[in-house]
């Protein structure tokens, strides 16, 4: 009977320890995919950040040169595709946030 009660509560232990083992791992796999749309969105901002520089450079000169029509166009254009690229990375970040969020909740259920 000794021996049934250890082995039981033995059983108990490792399921217990299993479970907080698969809540920790979803948290785990959150916050990697977390960091990953991070990433993500820090690398299109920066490249929206460039790429707008650059168009403002082109539009400061069109200005320098007496075209100051084709210098609005291009600071806007510069604007718009920097406003995409943020976009799209708030997108990114968010999709992976959700992805984290579903695989920690469905790991959470299972243990």
């Amino acid at each position: 009977m000794k021996r049934m009660s250890l082995l039981g509560l033995t059983v108990l232990l490792l399921a217990a320890t299993g479970t907080a083992a698969a809540g920790d791992r979803g948290d785990r796999i959150d916050q990697r995919l977390d960091r990953k749309g991070d990433r993500i969105e820090h690398r299109l901002d920066l490249r929206g950040d460039r790429i707008e520089r650059r168009f403002d450079r082109s539009a400061r000169w069109a200005d320098q040169h007496g075209r100051p029509h084709a210098a609005n166009r291009l600071e806007r254009r510069g604007d718009r595709i920097d406003a995409r690229l943020d976009h799209r990375g708030e997108r990114a970040e968010a999709h992976w946030d959700r992805r984290g969020d579903r695989i920690d909740r469905r790991l959470d259920r299972r243990g």
